[in-house]
C-alpha cells in the first residue's frame, strides 16, 4: 500500500507509511463479507493426462535408429541413400512380423509401424537386433501447460461494483492499454506443477494467517518486534508472526502527525507474491504453487527498528538463529528465504549496518528486493538504495512512471505500482490483492479494491518482482542473486515514450525538485519494465564471471603491466556447457588494436573517433582466458561474451584505471622499438596502434582535400 517512512520525530524507526495524497487513507471495504468455508478446500492444477496412457495392444508405433557401420546402413550407402534409412521391410522378414516404414528422421533414424503388438514389445524385439542402436516407443505427448487459473478476481471486465474493472490486470500479458503489465500468466507456462520449492520471506507488520488465499502459503515465521508499544500485541519478540493492527492516533507517531488506520501491508504484501491460485476463490498471486511465504514481523506502530530488520534479515536468510534482543535465544528457521522482500525503507543513504547484512545474506545466495519510494520522484529510499539489493521503481499501467515513485540510478527494475488515472469514483488500475476490513483490530478478510484506499505504491511494485524471482529459483535453484539481477535487466521490456499524459516530460535524475509523471529511462528507472514469462525463460542463461591475475588490485595497474583474465569461473546452468568465449575492449583502446590469433584487422574508416590506445590484447582473444597489456594511461573497460550450447548468451565486463609509470631517475636508455611495451620502451604493438591512428590522419585529410576541390 504504502513504502515505509521514518517518522520525523522518531529516526531511528523505519516505517511503512507513504506521502499519498490525503484521500487515500481508508482501508478498502469488501462487502460481500466474509468468504464461505467451503472455498478453503485445495483445487490443484488441472492437468491433461496425468498419468501415463495405456499403450494400444495392436497397434505399435516406434522410433528406431540403426549402428553406424551396421549392414543395412552400409547397404544405403552403396546405393548413395545414406539420408533415407527405410528397412521396414528387412526387418519385417527377419522378425516376422508385418511392419511399415514411417518417417525418415536423421541420417540414421526413421519411424515405424507395426501390427499385433504394443510399442514397448516391438521396440524390446528392435533392440535385439545387431543393426539397431536403439529403438524406443513413438509416445503420444501432451500440452503440459498450466490451465488459466479459476480465481474471480483475475480476469478483466468485473462486473462487481467494488472490484477494479481491470481486475488484477498486472498479472496477465501486456496490451496497448495496460502496457506495464508483467505477463506472469506466461511465466507460469515454464515453471512446473510440483510442490512448491521457494520460500519469499516478507518482512513487513506481518500477515493475516486466516485470511482464505493465503491460509495454505504460509510458513510460520516470526515477530520480531522488540518493542512492546511499537508490537501493539502485548509483548515483545516472540513466535507469532500474526498482524494485530498499527493503527495510530493523531501525534503518536510525530507531533502533529495524522492518525491513521490499520494497513494490513503485510497481508496485501503477501498476497501479490503467493496468495493460494486456482483454487476458485479471490485472487491469483505471481509466484503460484512455486512458492511459499515466510512472514517476519519488523513493523508496528509508527513503523520498526532497523535493528529488528537486520536481526530479521539474518534470520530469515538462514545465516543466524538467534531470535533474542539483549540476551541471546535460538531459534533455527527450518525453511529459510531465498528472497527477501522489503516493503520499507526510509530517505538517505545506505547505511554500513545494511551494507554488511545485505552482503551477508547475498554471499548464502539470498536476493533481497526492495522498493524504491513514494518520494515523488525524489532519490530512492535506503536500504534499496544499498549495493546489492534489486530496487524497483513504480510504473503505470501505460508504462510511464507513476508520479509519487522514487527514481535514480540505483533502481535496477521498474514493475506497475497502481495508480486511479481517474478523477473522482472508484481506482482503475490499484493492485488488487489480500486485505482485512478491520480500521484497528483485525475484522473481515477481504481483497483490496478500488474504492476508499486502493493498494498503490512501490511497496506493491518489489513484490510483483520478489513473486517472479521465486519462479526463477523454482525453475533453477542454482541461480545466484547476480545472475537473478542480470536474467531481471536483460529480459526487461523497453520503456514506452508515449501514451501517458499530454506534455509528460522525460524523467531526469533526481535533483531535490519533485517530479511526478514522466518518462523512464534507463539511468531513473531501472532496465525496463519486468516481464516475468522472459526472466523466466533466461533463468537458464550462463552468469558471466571474471577474475584477473596480479600485478593489477581490484581497480588499478601501471602502464607496462600484463594483467591476465579469466572468465573460466562463468556459471552454466542446467547441465550445460560453454562453447564460445569472445573477449573485447568496449573502451580505452583503438579500434581494432587486438594483436594475436585470428585477431588482427583494420576497422578504419572515414569519421572514425579514435584515442590513444590504454591497452591492448596479446593473444587470442576467444577462449576463457585472456591476457591483456596496459600501453597507456588512462580507463579501459573489458567485457567478456559467452554462448552455451543452448545459444543462450550472457556478458560481463571488469574496468581498471591504468596509471602512468614511475619516472626512474638517472640514466635514460634509448627506447627499443622492439621492447615488450614495459617501462619506457615502445613496444612494436604500441607502434602499430600510433601507426594506424596517423593513417587515419592521413587517410581523413586526402579526403578533405579531394572535397575542397
Amino acid at each position: 500500500m504504502k513504502i515505509l517512512q521514518i517518522a520525523a520525530n522518531r529516526l531511528p524507526i523505519a516505517s511503512h507509511r507513504s506521502k499519498l495524497p490525503g484521500g487515500l487513507v481508508a482501508l478498502a471495504i469488501f462487502a460481500l463479507g466474509v468468504l464461505p468455508n467451503a472455498a478453503l478446500s485445495e483445487r490443484g492444477p488441472e492437468r491433461r493426462s496425468a498419468t501415463v496412457q495405456a499403450e494400444d495392444p495392436v497397434e505399435a508405433r516406434v522410433i528406431v535408429k540403426y549402428m553406424a557401420d551396421s549392414a543395412m546402413m552400409r547397404g544405403l550407402l552403396a546405393k548413395d541413400e545414406v539420408r533415407r534409412p527405410q528397412h521396414a521391410a528387412t526387418l519385417s522378414q527377419r522378425l516376422r512380423l508385418p511392419l511399415v516404414d514411417g518417417r525418415v528422421l536423421g541420417a540414421r533414424t526413421q519411424s515405424l509401424r507395426g501390427s499385433g503388438l504394443t510399442s514397448s514389445q516391438l521396440a524390446a524385439q528392435l533392440a535385439a537386433q545387431p543393426d539397431v542402436e536403439w529403438a524406443v516407443p513413438d509416445q503420444r505427448r501432451r500440452i503440459t501447460a498450466l490451465p488459466s487459473p479459476n480465481d474471480p478476481l483475475l480476469a478483466d471486465n468485473q462486473t462487481t461494483p467494488i472490484t477494479p474493472v481491470a481486475g488484477q490486470w498486472y498479472l496477465r500479458a501486456p496490451t496497448s492499454i495496460i502496457v506495464s503489465a508483467i505477463n506472469a500468466v506466461g511465466a507460469w507456462n515454464l515453471i512446473s506443477t510440483g510442490p512448491s520449492t521457494v520460500t519469499i520471506a516478507v518482512l513487513d507488520t506481518g500477515v493475516r494467517f486466516d485470511h482464505p488465499d493465503l491460509v495454505r502459503r504460509l510458513y510460520t515465521g516470526y515477530d520480531f518486534v522488540h518493542d512492546a508499544p511499537t508490537a501493539n500485541d502485548g509483548d515483545g519478540r516472540d513466535a507469532d508472526a500474526s498482524d494485530p493492527g498499527d493503527a495510530t492516533a493523531l501525534g503518536e507517531c510525530s507531533p502533529g502527525g495524522r492518525g491513521e488506520n490499520s494497513s494490513w501491508h503485510g497481508t496485501q504484501v503477501a498476497g501479490l507474491i503467493g496468495a493460494e491460485t486456482n483454487n476458485g476463490i479471490g485472487m491469483a498471486s505471481v509466484g503460484r504453487e512455486a512458492v511459499m511465504v515466510l512472514p517476519v514481523r519488523v513493523l508496528g506502530k509508527c513503523g520498526g527498528f532497523d535493528s529488528d530488520i537486520l536481526a530479521a534479515m539474518r534470520w530469515a536468510a538462514g545465516t543466524s538463529s538467534d531470535v533474542g534482543f539483549g540476551s541471546p535465544v535460538t531459534l533455527v528457521n527450518t525453511h529459510p528465504a531465498k528472497v527477501i522482500n522489503l516493503s520499507l525503507g526510509s530517505t538517505g543513504a545506505c547505511p554500513a549496518s545494511y551494507r554488511d547484512v545485505i552482503a551477508e545474506v547475498n554471499a548464502a545466495g539470498v536476493t533481497v528486493v526492495a522498493a524504491a519510494g513514494n518520494e515523488n520522484g525524489l532519490a530512492v529510499n535506503a536500504p534499496a538504495n544499498c549495493a546489492g539489493v534489486i530496487a524497483v521503481a513504480g510504473v503505470r499501467h501505460v508504462g510511464s512512471k507513476v508520479g509519487y515513485s522514487s527514481i535514480g540510478p540505483e533502481v535496477t527494475i521498474a514493475a506497475p505500482a497502481g495508480n486511479c488515472v481517474n478523477v473522482g469514483g472508484s481506482c482503475l488500475y490499484p493492485l488488487l490483492t489480500t486485505d482485512n476490513t478491520g480500521t484497528n483490530a483485525p475484522a473481515t478478510n477481504t481483497f483490496s479494491d478500488g474504492t476508499g484506499n486502493p493498494s498503490i505504491g512501490t511497496s506493491f511494485s518489489a513484490p510483483l518482482v520478489s513473486g517472479t524471482v521465486g519462479l526463477m529459483l523454482s525453475r533453477n535453484p542454482a541461480l545466484t542473486p547476480a545472475g537473478v539481477k542480470a536474467a531481471l535487466q536483460s529480459s526487461a521490456r523497453v520503456f514506452p515514450s508515449s501514451g501517458g499524459e499530454v506534455n509528460a516530460p522525460v524523467c531526469h535524475a533526481p535533483n531535490g525538485s519533485e517530479q511526478i509523471e514522466c518518462y523512464c529511462t534507463t539511468s531513473t528507472c531501472g532496465a525496463g519494465m519486468l516481464d516475468a514469462a522472459r526472466a523466466v525463460a533466461r533463468a537458464f542463461d550462463p552468469t558471466v564471471a571474471i577474475t584477473t591475475s596480479a600485478p593489477a588490485t581490484a581497480t588499478t595497474t601501471t602502464v607496462g603491466d600484463t594483467i591476465t583474465l579469466d572468465g573460466s569461473g562463468t556459471v552454466v546452468y542446467g547441465g550445460h556447457s560453454i562453447v564460445s568465449y569472445q573477449w573485447t575492449i568496449t573502451d580505452g583502446a583503438l579500434i581494432a588494436s587486438f594483436i594475436g590469433e585470428n585477431n588482427t584487422r583494420s576497422a578504419l574508416s572515414a569519421g572514425t573517433k579514435m584515442s590513444a590506445s590504454s591497452a591492448s590484447f596479446i593473444g587470442a582473444t576467444n577462449g576463457p582466458s585472456a591476457t591483456l597489456r596496459a600501453t597507456g594511461a588512462g580507463n579501459v573497460t573489458v567485457q567478456l561474451a559467452v554462448t552455451d550450447d543452448t545459444g543462450a548468451t550472457a556478458t560481463g565486463s571488469t574496468s581498471f584505471t591504468i596509471a602512468a609509470a614511475p619516472v626512474v631517475a638517472g640514466p635514460v636508455a634509448a627506447p627499443v622499438a622492439t621492447g615488450s611495451g614495459g617501462g619506457g620502451t615502445l613496444g612494436w604493438d604500441w607502434l602499430l596502434g600510433l601507426a594506424a591512428v596517423l593513417l587515419a590522419l592521413r587517410v581523413s585529410r586526402s579526403r578533405k582535400g579531394r572535397q575542397s576541390r
